[in-house]
């Protein structure tokens, strides 16, 4: 099924690239969160895994992942290939039934075992970061009051599963010490077209006025304000009640345009256009909701982080001067998402673009569209992520091209990566995910700190001793005596030169915070000579204590 329909989404938003393009350079079909589309990164005729004569494809990826630079502090301390600081992300796509659940009419226990594995096995990649999809179609994973149970935990809309998947990942999530973001479809209703066959208590069936056909599907219309209040409701009944880390959109707002169909909102923007354009006004309604999210959130939980993952591509230069060199769909123009906008507003936390095109490709080269990016987070208080196209791995035929993104990546304001999807990433397409595990991940990473939420660091762990056993060294501290709640400890081991808490390479376990003296063994100390453990406590927001530190002699 899941197959299917990803193909599907695949050619339907091809044939939208080349009706709003007229052009087979067009990139549109790369577009959208091939979550729900997932092979959707076709762009057509011109070869999406071509790499131009540029000879951007021939840039060297030394053997550790780096470029070859030698990267030091401020201090002259080596930092390595590894950041110290670095969102690593993979989306978890429930729609269709793309990631999880695997099917339909799994057990309680299958289900929740399959979640651990991905979980497990996202914590041995060193990720940090899952974007679950808990809304995948105006439904919930979570016992909702506002929108019934998905279809895609039981095969039936509306129909209990037994547990709440929600609150299980959450703890799921923290306890391996990874944050949890709830990726939230804001207006997708159902991916057939007949409102017959949503449950009955379905706000959609209820209020029928809300929605509109189009493209064989059902849509909340986002220029009626009571569906796009039900939207955002719905979201925060998950924020206030959930101890997720982040809300998470994707690219989708108004539907990808399809030839030959209409959106039917003229009614709506007779009532409330108020003499703007109908491409204004649209887009004053994606805005809009965008606001409202991003104000309630920072009103009930303002540690809760806000972020969008929109098309990559905002505007073509050849357009608007403020856009990228690039010749593909505008999502400014074709969803009315103006995304550059969010960022410069502050309304969003962290932007997370989806470049899923090759370096070198003609219409949407990543190496054009990280430095666009990059300039646009520029002087804002929003990270900057990339969403990288996982999926697309092998189909580019090149074991180097994503490794190629991680390096330019270092050389911009680029706070991280999320992987589109988990399941892609966990295949390991041409080996990457053992690049990852060997070279670009093989230190853990902390979150970046976002300026806008604030915070203050814990105080310093207390008690740290360390002890040589046979099974390593084996560290133990309390928690610190005063300041903000650790979530977690950092630990670090210098060997030689140090440098300490200052070099990514020296990190080696994220362990999460709990209650009385905690431990941790490391396991692959050096053999010989002497060696500096530093542990610091870490705040949910990821601000950093002072280390305390003790020293080991062989």
């Amino acid at each position: 099924m899941a197959r299917s329909f990803v193909r599907r989404r695949h050619a339907l938003l091809v044939a939208a690239a080349v009706a709003v393009l007229t052009a087979v350079a067009s990139v549109a079909g790369a577009s959208s969160r091939p979550a729900e589309a997932a092979g959707a990164g076709a762009v057509g005729a011109t070869g999406a895994g071509a790499v131009g004569a540029s000879g951007v494809g021939a840039t060297a990826v030394g053997a550790d992942g780096g470029s070859g630079a030698d990267r030091v502090a401020a201090d002259g301390c080596p930092l390595g290939d590894t950041p110290k600081r670095q969102l690593r992300g993979a989306w978890i796509a429930s729609v269709a039934n793309i990631n999880w659940p695997s099917r339909t009419g799994l057990t309680v226990s299958a289900q929740q075992a399959e979640l651990r594995s991905l979980l497990d096995r996202a914590q041995a990649l060193r990720l940090n970061a899952v974007f679950l999809q808990i809304r995948p179609a105006a439904d919930a994973f979570w016992p909702s009051t506002l929108e019934p149970w998905s279809q895609y935990l039981t095969g039936t809309q509306g129909g209990n599963p037994g547990y709440d998947p929600l609150a299980f990942a959450v703890t799921e999530a923290h306890a391996r010490n990874l944050e949890l973001h709830g990726w939230f479809n804001p207006y997708r209703v159902s991916t057939q077209a007949d409102v017959t066959k949503l449950a009955a208590t379905h706000p959609a069936r209820v209020n029928p006025t809300w929605v509109e056909r189009y493209d064989g599907k059902l849509f909340y219309n986002p220029g009626v304000p009571a569906a796009r209040q039900h939207t955002v409701n719905a979201i925060m009944d998950a924020v206030t009640r959930y101890d997720i880390d982040g809300v998470h959109f994707d690219d989708y707002f108004y539907p990808y345009p399809v030839s030959g169909q209409t959106f039917d909102d003229a009614a709506e923007f007779a009532a409330y256009g108020g003499g703007r354009s109908l491409a204004d006004w649209r887009r004053s309604n994606v805005d809009t909701m965008v606001q409202e999210v991003a104000t309630r959130i920072r009103q009930a939980k303002p540690h809760v982080r806000f972020g969008i993952s929109p098309f990559g591509i905002w505007r073509n230069q050849s357009t608007d001067p403020l856009g990228s060199a690039t010749s593909g769909l505008q999502s400014y123009d074709a969803i009315y998402a103006d995304s550059r906008k969010w960022v410069k507003q502050g309304w969003v936390d962290y932007i997370a673009p989806q470049l899923y095109w090759n370096t070198g490709f003609a219409a949407a080269a990543y190496e054009v569209l990280v430095p666009w990016w990059s300039e646009v987070v520029a002087g804002t208080n929003v990270q900057l992520y990339v969403g990288q196209a996982a999926y697309r791995i092998t189909s580019w035929g090149d074991p180097e091209e994503m490794p190629r993104h991680l390096v330019l990546n270092r050389d911009h304001q680029v706070s991280g990566d999320i992987y589109y999807s988990i399941a892609d990433l966990l295949a390991n397409p041409l080996g990457f995910a053992d690049r990852l595990s060997a070279e670009f991940y093989r230190h853990p990473a902390l979150v970046p700190v976002n300026t806008r939420l604030g915070g203050t660091a814990p105080g310093v762990p207390g008690s740290l001793t360390a002890t040589r056993t046979s099974s390593g060294v084996e560290l133990t501290w309390t928690a610190p005596s005063a300041g903000t709640t650790p979530a977690y400890y950092a630990i670090y081991r210098a060997d030689g030169a140090g440098c300490g808490i200052e070099a990514g390479r020296n990190l080696i376990a994220l362990p999460r915070a709990g209650s009385g003296t905690r431990r941790f063994v490391d396991t692959s100390p050096p053999p010989v000579g002497e060696a500096t453990y530093l542990v610091t406590a870490v705040s949910r927001l990821h601000h950093e204590s002072t280390p305390a530190s003790v020293t080991t002699t062989t």
